[in-house]
């Protein structure tokens, strides 16, 4: 053969088995017979090959960001092993698929009225609880209405609050009646507190006993530290290969990347980067790193000083070297923040919108301007929040000093961050994880009354902007009010954003999952557990 033909084999030969087309014997043939060498075809095949699931094993997970004050209330979810463990014994009305796509989950199919302010959404008929009961539409029009209402204490109340009916339609389908169209409303059902549990007579929801819909059954639990699962043999979708699932929370990184290379564990969470060189010598370890929306925030509290002053907050926004953070801290795996909560990776993105840069001169201008020279403020943040964390604020401490600026950093316990740290110390860091869409992302962390308003940040034209392109059906106007509401974040907000991280996590080589690993949350949206299998 001609090179050029050989090249056209082979090229047929990687889409056969990327496609499951051929088996492996026929493919090292066909690849020998193309002039390839037993070395470069099996290689081909290793990285072409259609992964074909395998069930069985005990799946072992060890997993940040775990506290002792967690609860199977979906409305109090917030810490990383507690959306792990959700995605693993609970389901949504809709899910995000591994190639960030929208997917069915409890929910089957969905439509809407042309003004998109009336959703239905059949249920899958074959759905169960771990309980052995149906889930029904009553089940799932009590789990949303957990979170509305003025009783709710539910972290997503703002994420739906501009719902004024869910009605059981009788014929195993529910419809969701708005105040005001919202082109988002399929996506926004992935919120990792809107979870299907059963519902109790009075109309209130039963979280307490740990009763799901998901693919796995919970054993046994012992909150913030680990959780014992079993397959849901009546799990009405693909994927729960596993026998036996276990989530180990493992807060501090040395402790992870010890448990996984001496093989305690298959597979952990967020991995130490500055050690991630290291890892990767090891044959036996596998480093998957995703790209994605995920956010690490520094929210001030606008309505406190001196962050009540917006010459303050672009100061401290205009004191950080984002890009050298991404080299000394991150090791490449993040993109640069530009100071609102929007990335490439979500729709609508505004990609005209100038770069932050770093610039210490002007802020020392703007800090004269407020009366603030000199300023000092204090930092608050722990290893658990994102890999690099403390060492990030120290960086970002020496980076503010060429303004006139003193931050201390102030490293806080791992246990407990987000209940004792979060939402009440007035700077801290934060990291986010991905959100499909702006409006859920400014819905949750921008929107004036929402519960997790992290900056306690209030604009009109912006909240006024919010209502309008949660309705907007035309992409282009979308996109504006977007772009918009971009600017008035990036010039007027109270949140410093230094970068958008990529998901770097690793597993043993023993472990395999699908080509494609879903950019939502780590562990392939956070249903590792489901969707992975043992070779």
């Amino acid at each position: 053969m001609t090179k050029v033909k050989d090249q056209i084999l082979i090229d047929r030969l990687a889409e056969a088995a990327r496609e499951g087309r051929i088996s492996r014997r026929s493919f090292m043939n066909y690849s020998l017979a193309a002039g390839m060498t037993a070395s470069a075809a099996t290689g081909l095949w290793a990285t072409s090959a259609k992964a074909q699931p395998k069930s069985g094993g005990h799946f072992r997970l060890g997993a940040h960001d775990g506290n002792t004050s967690d609860t199977h209330d979906p409305g109090t979810y917030v810490s990383f092993s507690m959306i792990q463990l959700a995605h693993t014994f609970r389901s949504y009305l809709t899910l995000i698929e591994p190639d960030g796509s929208l997917g069915p989950d409890v929910a089957s199919e969905w439509s809407a009225t042309p003004d998109a302010k009336e959703w239905t959404f059949k249920l899958n008929p074959n759905a169960t609880f771990h309980s052995g009961r149906k889930v029904t539409a009553n089940d799932v029009v009590a789990s949303l209405n957990h979170h509305r209402g003025e009783d709710t204490t539910s972290a997503a109340a703002a994420l739906v609050s501009d719902i004024e009916e869910i009605v059981d339609n009788g014929d195993n389908s529910i419809t969701v009646k708005m105040a005001g169209g919202n082109a988002d409303l399929p996506w926004l059902m992935t919120d990792y507190h809107l979870a299907i549990c059963p519902a109790n007579e009075d109309g209130s929801i039963d979280w307490r006993s740990g009763d799901g819909c998901g693919p796995y059954r919970l054993v046994n639990a012992e909150m913030g530290v680990n959780y014992e699962l079993e397959r849901h043999d009546g799990w009405h979708l693909d994927g729960a290969y596993f026998d036996k699932v276990t989530i180990t929370v493992l807060n501090d990184p040395n402790a992870r990347q010890t448990a996984l290379v001496t093989g305690d564990v298959d597979a952990v969470t967020q991995i130490e980067l500055k050690t991630k060189s290291l890892l990767q010598r090891d044959p036996n370890i596998a480093i998957d790193e995703v790209p994605s929306a995920a956010t690490v925030t520094h929210p001030m509290f606008c309505d406190q000083a001196p962050f009540d002053d917006v010459n303050v907050r672009n100061a401290l926004k205009l004191s950080m070297d984002r890009q050298e953070i991404i080299d000394k801290i991150f090791f490449g795996t993040a993109s640069l923040g530009n100071d609102f909560h929007h990335s490439p990776a979500m729709p609508y993105w505004p990609d005209d919108i100038p770069q932050r840069e770093y610039d210490p001169e002007k802020a020392k201008s703007l800090l004269k301007k407020a009366g603030a020279e000199g300023l000092e403020v204090t930092l608050h943040t722990a290893d658990s929040v994102v890999s690099g964390a403390v060492d990030m604020a120290v960086l970002y401490s020496e980076q503010a000093k060429q303004s006139g600026i003193t931050i201390n950093v102030k490293r806080e316990p791992n246990d407990g961050y987000y209940s004792d740290v979060w939402l009440k110390k007035p700077w801290c860091m934060v990291q986010w994880g991905a959100r499909p869409t702006p409006d859920v992302m400014y819905s949750l962390a921008y929107k004036e009354d929402a519960a997790w308003n992290e900056s306690h940040w209030e604009n009109d034209r912006f909240n006024e902007l919010l209502v309008k392109a949660k309705a907007e059906l035309d992409d282009a106007k979308r996109a504006e009010m977007y772009r918009e509401m971009a600017l008035l974040a990036r010039n007027d907000g109270g949140t410093v954003i230094p970068i958008f991280t990529n998901f770097v996590y690793a597993r043993r080589k023993n472990v395999q999952h699908g080509e494609n690993l879903a950019p939502s949350w780590q562990m392939d949206g956070a249903r590792a557990c489901s969707r992975w299998w043992f070779a």
